[in-house]
């Protein structure tokens, strides 16, 4: 009914503003209740996938909206938005690295002087590990949509889950 189906979309709008928090253990700063908004979430999600919801993301750049799909690769991942080179949060990298074992750095640059050389260098100062890149391959950019452009140098999911799966297998 319409009741449902409003208390539904307003619920997801605070669980997941963007595709990257949607799978995310996330809750607003200002949720006084964490722990029952996870539960929810969690509920919501697993409701999301069976009915095959589109959710859609009020806060996201790059995507409208998305479906949730659970896959048999099981392969959990550490996202960590690195939005600066200089200052680099190594400690983040760092931790990171100790739970995972090995690292994909995905960039919309060059992978030449980029972010995935720079953790390159912090791992190997710090915690040698396997890494690969999803960035553009020293390459001269095009004009196309943001969609067009992403997808003809191999900067989308599918280059990532790619990468991740090379990467783990050098583990």
């Amino acid at each position: 009914n319409r009741k449902e189906i409003i208390d539904k979309i307003s619920k997801i709008v605070g669980l997941a503003p963007s595709a990257y928090y949607a799978i995310k253990k996330y809750v607003m700063g200002y949720d006084t209740k964490p722990l029952v908004t996870l539960t929810e979430k969690e509920k919501f999600l697993n409701e999301a996938e069976e009915r095959e919801y589109i959710i859609f993301l009020q806060h996201d750049n790059y995507s409208e909206c998305c479906r949730v799909q659970k896959t048999e690769k099981g392969i959990s991942a550490d996202v960590i938005n690195i939005h600066t080179i200089k200052p680099l949060d190594e400690k983040a990298i760092i931790k990171s690295v100790k739970k995972t074992g090995c690292v994909v750095t995905a960039e919309e640059h060059n992978f030449l002087g980029g972010l995935g050389e720079s953790v390159a260098r912090t791992l190997a100062e710090n915690n040698p590990a396997p890494q690969e890149f999803v960035a553009t391959q020293d390459t001269f950019g095009e004009s196309g949509t943001p969609e067009q452009l992403m997808d003809k140098y191999g900067l989308n999911a599918e280059a990532i889950i790619k990468a991740t799966e090379k990467v783990l297998k050098r583990k």
